[in-house]
């Protein structure tokens, strides 16, 4: 699928994996809705790319806020492509303390409500606008979806359940979701990164970065939101990628801590 002429959605645009995933696609002559709970960030990414570059307040739990992100780029040009990379804040606790006190079910069910519901929510919403679509070849295919998982969903580590959890259900929904979607002509793949080098990864310090890099069997380093980017743009680009997770992590494996 060519991406020039198109129009593209990318939820969490201004973050890290997200702001790479906008930048990377507007190189490629798509047109490309910075889609962002904050309207601030959306706002100055896309004053700093120009034309071609839409921002939208988006809440991915609010349905009719993903919508106007869709019909944004709709206006703009054919939607065949949407990629969510939203992220949130979770807690890092166990599921029971080392007082014997259970962990708050709230925290449980946020982290689950923005990491999967949201994207589910997305998902359903872009598969439905995206069928109405004309195909674009003989095999009718209208478009794809690109979704962000993480390593945690194999090996989720202590303290992290919830987060575990809500990115596994990301990827079992990869498949699924391509095989409710193959009808539309609509794609649905999933990105699981490892240890990737975003503002909020650096936030932890440069010691630790060190010691994350080193736990890289190669390359030795975290990885680049470039590079994510670059994933995501092929997925669009390859008609025969389909209901596939791609582990994105240096071959690295999370331990328990």
């Amino acid at each position: 699928m060519e991406l020039a002429g198109t129009s593209v959605v990318v939820t969490g645009g201004s973050g890290g994996l997200g702001a790479a995933v906008v930048r990377t696609f507007h190189a490629a002559g798509a047109k490309v809705v910075v889609a962002d709970l904050s309207a601030e960030a959306a706002e100055k990414l896309a004053a700093d790319l120009g034309e071609g570059a839409i921002p939208c307040q988006t809440d991915v739990l609010d349905s009719a806020s993903v919508q106007r992100a869709l019909d944004a780029a709709q206006a703009a040009a054919p939607l065949r492509t949407v990629v969510t990379a939203h992220g949130g804040t979770g807690v890092a606790e166990r599921i029971v303390g080392k007082t014997g006190e259970p962990a708050p079910l709230e925290h449980f069910e946020s982290t689950i409500s923005t990491y999967l519901t949201g994207t589910y929510n997305v998902v359903r919403l872009a598969a439905a606008a995206m069928g109405k679509n004309k195909p674009l070849e003989e095999d009718g295919a209208r478009g794809a979806i690109v979704t962000t998982a993480s390593i945690a969903a194999f090996e989720g580590q202590i303290g992290l359940a919830p987060y575990a959890v809500a990115k596994g259900g990301v990827v079992s929904l990869t498949l699924a979701a391509a095989r409710d979607l193959g009808m539309l002509g609509v794609r649905v793949c999933c990105i699981a990164p490892g240890t990737m080098e975003t503002a909020m990864m650096a936030s932890v310090g440069e010691e630790a970065l060190a010691a994350f890099g080193k736990a890289v069997p190669f390359p030795k380093r975290l990885g680049r939101p470039e590079e994510f980017a670059a994933l995501a743009q092929h997925i669009a680009e390859n008609d025969y990628l389909n209901g596939e997770v791609i582990r994105l992590d240096g071959a690295q494996r999370f331990g328990p801590r």
